[in-house]
C-alpha cells in the first residue's frame, strides 16, 4: 500500500480524544451493527471551518516543474517578488487548483493562501473531510481552532548588547543595529503612539543616496529598500482608532487578519477592528524585539530606565490575528487568520517574523502554520517561535517544526528587593524580586492571608488572597503573605490593598518564575527555599517584617535560569529525534511597552513573564544578524545563534545541561557574530525529515532518518546499543576544527575528528557515533559536541535515550504450523527473557456498509488482563474505500483512542495494553465499488489474555552483547485451518513484538 500524507493517519493507537453526551447500557461483547447497546457516536471529523493544505509548492518555494510555469522561489538572500509575472502566473494556477480540489468535493473556497501556503480555506462536513484527505495533492485537512498568545534591569543590558564593548557598537551603534531589516510581528496588534515606534511622517520621494533604506509611500503602499537589494511593501491599513498616518519611518507596516474570529466572536470593550492593539501583548513584543533605542520608561511617577528593543534600527510590521473578546476564553486567533497573516507577511517581504503564539497541544508537523513557515523560511525569512508557557513538565512545547527557531524563556539579572523579618538580622533578611518597593515598607505587622481570611471565605481562597477573601479589619497596616497560583499575581496585591494592607510578600512555594509585575501595593516575590522560612515565620504571633529595595540579605538569586513555567522537551510530534526548544532568551519580567487602554491600567509600558516575551529578543537578534549578513539563509543564524549559546544555571547555582530545558542554552550575542562553522539546511532538508518522519510530501524527495537531520543539535529519541548520525559543517572562516563529543554514560567519537577548510563557504561531513555504556535506560543522557578551532568554538546539545531493545512491531506468518524470525537488536549486554501471550482466533462477522449511509457499530467488552487488542475491516473488493475508528465509553463519554483511515477498504487498529472497559468500533463507508450499491466486508477483533500455549519463542532467554543484532524464532502448531490468529512475544522493558499468522 503507498504511504499516504499525514492527513490519514496510520493504523494505531492514537490519543485523539473527542467527547459526547452518550446515554449507555451495557455493551454486549459483539453486537450487531446498529444494534442495541451501539451508542450514536460523534463523527471523527465535525462540521466545521477547515484550513486545506496541498503539496504543490507556493510563490515562496516553487522552483520549478510545472510546464509552462516559470520558479518563483527567490535566490538566495531575496524575498520573493509576488508582483513578478511569474508569480501573477503561477498564483493564478494555484488558486484555480484549489477551486477544482474544493469543487471535487462541492465545497467553496473561503479564503486562498498562494504564497507561504498553498491552500484554502473552507466550510466542511465530515464527508468531505474524509473525501479531501483521500485526494491526491491533499497534504493536510486542518480544523480551524484557536490558538493563543502566549504570556504568563534591562534585557538589553544582560545580553550585553549596550555598552562600549556591546554588540551595537560592534554593528556601528544603534542607528545601524538591525538597519535595512524589517521585523513583522503576528500578534494582537500595536499601539502606535508608543515612543518605541516613533519615526518621522512618511514622505513620497524615493530614500536619499545617505539613508538607503528610509521607507517612503507609494499610493497605498509604504515601501523600503532593504539590506538584501530586496523591496518591502506593506500597507496601512485603516480602521477602528487606526489612520494611515499611524504609521511612520518605524513602523513601516501594520494590517489585520480576524475574518474567522470577529465572525464567531464578540470584540471585547477595548478591542478594535483594526490593527491597533486592544490588549498590550502584540505592543510589548514588537517593541521588544524592534522597539526605538533610548525610550524612557515612565509608568506613573516612577521611571525605570530607558528601554530598547534588541534590534532598534529595524522596523516593525504588524500583522494583527490575536484578539480580546467579551469572554476571556475567546482570546486568541483561529488558524485560519493566523496563516493569512503569514502569507501577507511573506508576500510584503519581511526579513524575520516573531510568533509568540501557541496551541493547546504540540502542533501536528503538516499544521496549516508550519507548514506557512517553512514556506517562509524557504524564502528566506527567521522565524522566532515561543515554546510555550506549559511547563516545568516534560514535552509540553509547541512549535517545533525544525525550521523555526523555537525559544524557552529565561531569567535576567534581578531587580532586586529584600524582606527583613522581625529585627532584620543577617540571617532574617531574604532575597527576592521586586518592580514596587522603593521607600522602605515596615517594619509592620506581617501575617499570612489565611490569618487575616474573611469570615465566609475559605481557608484555600485567602491563601491565595484571591478577590473578597481578606477581612480589612484584620488587614489593615499589615503586610501580607500570599501563595502563588490561582489567580492573577497583580490580583493578589489589589485583593490586600482593599483590604487596607501595606505590601505583599508573594510566595513561590515551589521553584517558579520571579515577576516583579506593576502591582498596586510595594510587593516582594520569593522563591523556596526562603518562600518556606518566610511563610513559617509569618504564622508566628508578633510577627513583623520590613520591605526594601536592592538585596541587603548575604544571599542572592542565580540566573540566567529557565523559568518554571517555560514548556520542555522532548517533542512527542517528532519523537524525541529532534531536539527542541532550540535556545532560551530572557522571558522573566520583560520591560517594554504596553497599550495603555482601560484593561491594562493605562500604563503606557509594563513587566510582562513568558516565552512570548522570549522570541522576540531572539527575532532582534535575528534582525541584528541580517542587517549585517543580509543573505544568510535562516538556519545559518539559527545556528550561530545556538552554537555559540551558553548553558544556564539549575536550582543549585549549577550549570544545566537540561537540554529538553534550554535547548543549546541561552543565547550569547557578543558571541554570535563569530561562530566559526554553521550547520545550515534548505527546504529539501525539511522535506526529506518530513519524509523520514512518514508524510508523503508529493515532493519526491528521498527520505532520511530524523535523527540525521542536519540541525546544531543531535537527539536520538530510541538509541538501541550503538547509533551514528551525520552532521554537514559549512565554514564561516577558514581553519582547522577539532571535533570532540561528550555524553554522561555513553562513549563518542566523530569521524573525522578533524575537519579542514580553507576558506569559508566548504562543507565537510562529520559522522558521530554514540555507544551506550552506562547510561540508565528509558532516560535521556545529555551532553555536547564541540566543534572547536584556535579563534571560534561550537557547541551542539546532545539528548539521547537508550533503549534495551531495538525490535520489529511486528512479524508475520502462514499456515497452521510454522516459524517466523524477529531480528533485534540489544541495547544492553546481558540474560535478555521472553514471554508470550496468545495465539488467539480472530472473531468474525459479516456484514455491508453502502456510500452516504450510516456507519456500522460494533460493542466490543475489553476484560481485565487484556494485553492486546487488534480491529479489522476487509472489504471483499479491493475497490471499497472503508475507515474504522475505535473508542473507548465510560461514563457516558466516548474516547477516540484509535483510527486506520486509508484510501482502501482493508483498515485495522491495534492497541497495546488497553484499558478494560466498554469500547465501540465504528466503520464508516466512503466508497463502493464501480456499479455497486454497497461494500460487503469481514469485521475481525482479538482480544489478547496470557500465554495459550501455541506460541513458543526459540531461544525463550539467551545472553545478548549490547549493539549486536541476534535472532528470535517464533514458533506456532496445531492452529485451525483457514483462520487468523494474533499473539505477541514480549521483551524484559516492557515492549512486544506483535505475531499474526494467517492459518
Amino acid at each position: 500500500m503507498p504511504r499516504s500524507p499525514l492527513s490519514r493517519l496510520a493504523a494505531g493507537a492514537l490519543a485523539l480524544t473527542t467527547c459526547a453526551a452518550l446515554s449507555l447500557t451495557a455493551l454486549p461483547a459483539l453486537a450487531a451493527p446498529g444494534g442495541p447497546g451501539t451508542p450514536a457516536l460523534p463523527t471523527p471529523a465535525a462540521t466545521g471551518r477547515y484550513v486545506v493544505t496541498l503539496s504543490d509548492k507556493p510563490l515562496a518555494s516553487y522552483r520549478g516543474g510545472v510546464a509552462g510555469f516559470a520558479a518563483t522561489r527567490p535566490t538566495a538572500g531575496r524575498k520573493v517578488d509576488v508582483g513578478s509575472r511569474a508569480a501573477a502566473r503561477y498564483g493564478d494556477y494555484l488558486r484555480r487548483s484549489q477551486e477544482r480540489v474544493a469543487d471535487a468535493v462541492g465545497a467553496s473556497v473561503d479564503r486562498s493562501y498562494s504564497v507561504a501556503l498553498n491552500g484554502f480555506v473552507a466550510d466542511l462536513n465530515p464527508s468531505q473531510v474524509a473525501r479531501l484527505q483521500r485526494t491526491r495533492g491533499v497534504l493536510g485537512v486542518s480544523k480551524d481552532t484557536l490558538r493563543k498568545a502566549l504570556d504568563d534591569t534591562d534585557n538589553v543590558d544582560f545580553l550585553d548588547l549596550s555598552g562600549s564593548k556591546g554588540v551595537w557598537k560592534k554593528l556601528g551603534g544603534t542607528s545601524k543595529a538591525g538597519r535595512g531589516v524589517v521585523v513583522g510581528v503576528v500578534d494582537t496588534g500595536v499601539w502606535p503612539e508608543s515612543a518605541s515606534f516613533a519615526g518621522d511622517a512618511l514622505g513620497t520621494a524615493g530614500p536619499p543616496s545617505k539613508d538607503p533604506y528610509r521607507p517612503y509611500r507609494a499610493g497605498n503602499q509604504v515601501r523600503m529598500v532593504k539590506s538584501d537589494g530586496s523591496v518591502f511593501v506593506g500597507a496601512c491599513q485603516t480602521g477602528e482608532k487606526f489612520t494611515a498616518d499611524a504609521c511612520n519611518t518605524k513602523l513601516v507596516s501594520a494590517r489585520y487578519f480576524g475574518d474567522a474570529w470577529l465572525a464567531s466572536n464578540t470584540p471585547g470593550t477595548d478591542e478594535y477592528v483594526s490593527p491597533r492593539d486592544g490588549d498590550e501583548h502584540g505592543t510589548h513584543t514588537a517593541s521588544t524585539a524592534a522597539g526605538n533605542t533610548g525610550v524612557e520608561a515612565r509608568i506613573g511617577s516612577r521611571s525605570y530606565g530607558k528601554i530598547s528593543g534588541v534590534a532598534p534600527a529595524a522596523k516593525v510590521a504588524v500583522y494583527k490575528a490575536l484578539w480580546t473578546a467579551e469572554k476571556e476564553e475567546d482570546d486568541g486567533g483561529f488558524t485560519s487568520d493566523l496563516v493569512a497573516a503569514i502569507d501577507q507577511a511573506v508576500e510584503d517581504g519581511v526579513d524575520v517574523i516573531n510568533y509568540s503564539v501557541g496551541s493547546s497541544s504540540e502542533s501536528e508537523l503538516v499544521d496549516p502554520v508550519q507548514i506557512a513557515f517553512l514556506q517562509a523560511a524557504s524564502a528566506g525569512i527567521f522565524v522566532a517561535a515561543s515554546a510555550g508557557n506549559s511547563g516545568p513538565g516534560a514535552s509540553t512545547l509547541d512549535n517545533t517544526s525544525p525550521w523555526v527557531t523555537t525559544v524557552a524563556a529565561s531569567s535576567i539579572k534581578p531587580r532586586y528587593g529584600t524582606v527583613a523579618l522581625g529585627a532584620g538580622g543577617k540571617s532574617q533578611r531574604y532575597p527576592g524580586v521586586t518592580n514596587t518597593v522603593d521607600a522602605a515598607v515596615g517594619r509592620a505587622p506581617f501575617v499570612t492571608a489565611v490569618a487575616v481570611k474573611a469570615a465566609a471565605a475559605t481557608d484555600a481562597d485567602a491563601t491565595l488572597c484571591q478577590a473578597g477573601s481578606l477581612d480589612p479589619a484584620k488587614v489593615a497596616g499589615k503586610v501580607v503573605a500570599c501563595d502563588r497560583g490561582g489567580n492573577a499575581r497583580v490580583d493578589k496585591s489589589a485583593e490586600v490593598k482593599r483590604a487596607g494592607g501595606v505590601g505583599v510578600v508573594l510566595l513561590n512555594l515551589t521553584p517558579n518564575s520571579l515577576d516583579g509585575d506593576l502591582h498596586t501595593l510595594p510587593t516582594v516575590i520569593v522563591n523556596p527555599p526562603y518562600s518556606t522560612a518566610i511563610k513559617t515565620y509569618a504564622a508566628t504571633a508578633g510577627a513583623t517584617v520590613t520591605l526594601t529595595k536592592g538585596n541587603s540579605s548575604t544571599r542572592t538569586i542565580d540566573y540566567p535560569q529557565v523559568a518554571g513555567f517555560s514548556s520542555r522537551g522532548p517533542s512527542l510530534v517528532n519523537g524525541g529525534d529532534l531536539l527542541k526548544p532550540d535556545v532560551a532568551a530572557p522571558g522573566v519580567d520583560i520591560l517594554a511597552a504596553s497599550a495603555p487602554n482601560t484593561a491594562n491600567h493605562q500604563v503606557p509600558f509594563n513587566f510582562l513573564s513568558g516565552t512570548s516575551m522570549a522570541a522576540p529578543q531572539v527575532a532582534g537578534l535575528a534582525a541584528l544578524y541580517l542587517g549585517r549578513e543580509p543573505r544568510w539563509s535562516p538556519m545559518a543564524v539559527k545556528s550561530a545563534l545556538m552554537t555559540t549559546a551558553a548553558a544556564t544555571l539549575d536550582e543549585d547555582g549549577d550549570k544545566s545541561d537540561d537540554a529538553f530545558a534550554q535547548g543549546a542554552g541561552n543565547v550569547v550575542p557578543s558571541k554570535m557574530l563569530s561562530p566559526g562553522v554553521v550547520i545550515d539546511s534548505s527546504d529539501e532538508d525539511w522535506l526529506a525529515y518530513l519524509e523520514g518522519q512518514g508524510i508523503d510530501t508529493g515532493s519526491g524527495v528521498r527520505e532520511i532518518d530524523p535523527s540525521d537531520f542536519n540541525t546544531p543539535s543531535v537527539a536520538v529519541g530510541q538509541l538501541v546499543g550503538t547509533q551514528t548520525v551525520t552532521r554537514e559543517v559549512t565554514a564561516v572562516r577558514s581553519g582547522s576544527y577539532k571535533v570532540s563529543a561528550k555524553v554522561g554514560g555513553f562513549s563518542a567519537k566523530a569521524s573525522p575528528s578533524t575537519l579542514k577548510f580553507s576558506k569559508a563557504g566548504q562543507t565537510r561531513t562529520v559522522a558521530l557515533t554514540f555507544r551506550r555504556t552506562s547510561a540508565a535506560l528509558g532516560k535521556y543522557a545529555f551532553g555536547a559536541v564541540t566543534i572547536k578551532s584556535s579563534k571560534a568554538s561550537a557547541r551542539l546539545p546532545v539528548a539521547l535515550q537508550p533503549a534495551l531493545v531495538g525490535a520489529p512491531d511486528e512479524v508475520s506468518g502462514t499456515g497452521t504450523s510454522g516459524s517466523a524470525t524477529i531480528r533485534l537488536t540489544a541495547g544492553e549486554s546481558g540474560s535478555f527473557a521472553t514471554t508470550t501471550a496468545g495465539l488467539v482466533p480472530a472473531t468474525t462477522q459479516r456484514d455491508e456498509v453502502a456510500k452516504g449511509g450510516q456507519p456500522d457499530q460494533f460493542g466490543v467488552t475489553v476484560a481485565e488482563g487484556t494485553t492486546l487488542a487488534r480491529f479489522a475491516v476487509d472489504a471483499d473488493s479491493a475497490e471499497s474505500d472503508i475507515d474504522l475508528y475505535v473508542f473507548r465509553v465510560e461514563d457516558g463519554a466516548a474516547t477516540l483512542v484509535g483510527q486506520s483511515a486509508t484510501g482502501s477498504g482493508d483498515e485495522e487498529v491495534t492497541l497495546v495494553g488497553p484499558e478494560a472497559g466498554s469500547y465501540v468500533v465504528q466503520v464508516l463507508p466512503y466508497a463502493d465499488p464501480a456499479g455497486a450499491s454497497s461494500s460487503p466486508y469481514t469485521f475481525s477483533r482479538w482480544l489478547v489474555a496470557g500465554a495459550v500455549g501455541n506460541l513458543t519463542v526459540d531461544p525463550a532467554s539467551t545472553t545478548v552483547t549490547a549493539a549486536e543484532p541476534f535472532t528470535l524464532t517464533a514458533s506456532w502448531k496445531d492452529l485451525a485451518a483457514d483462520q487468523r490468529f494474533l499473539g505477541w512475544v514480549g521483551y524484559p522493558d516492557g515492549s512486544v513484538t506483535v505475531v499474526s499468522v494467517d492459518a
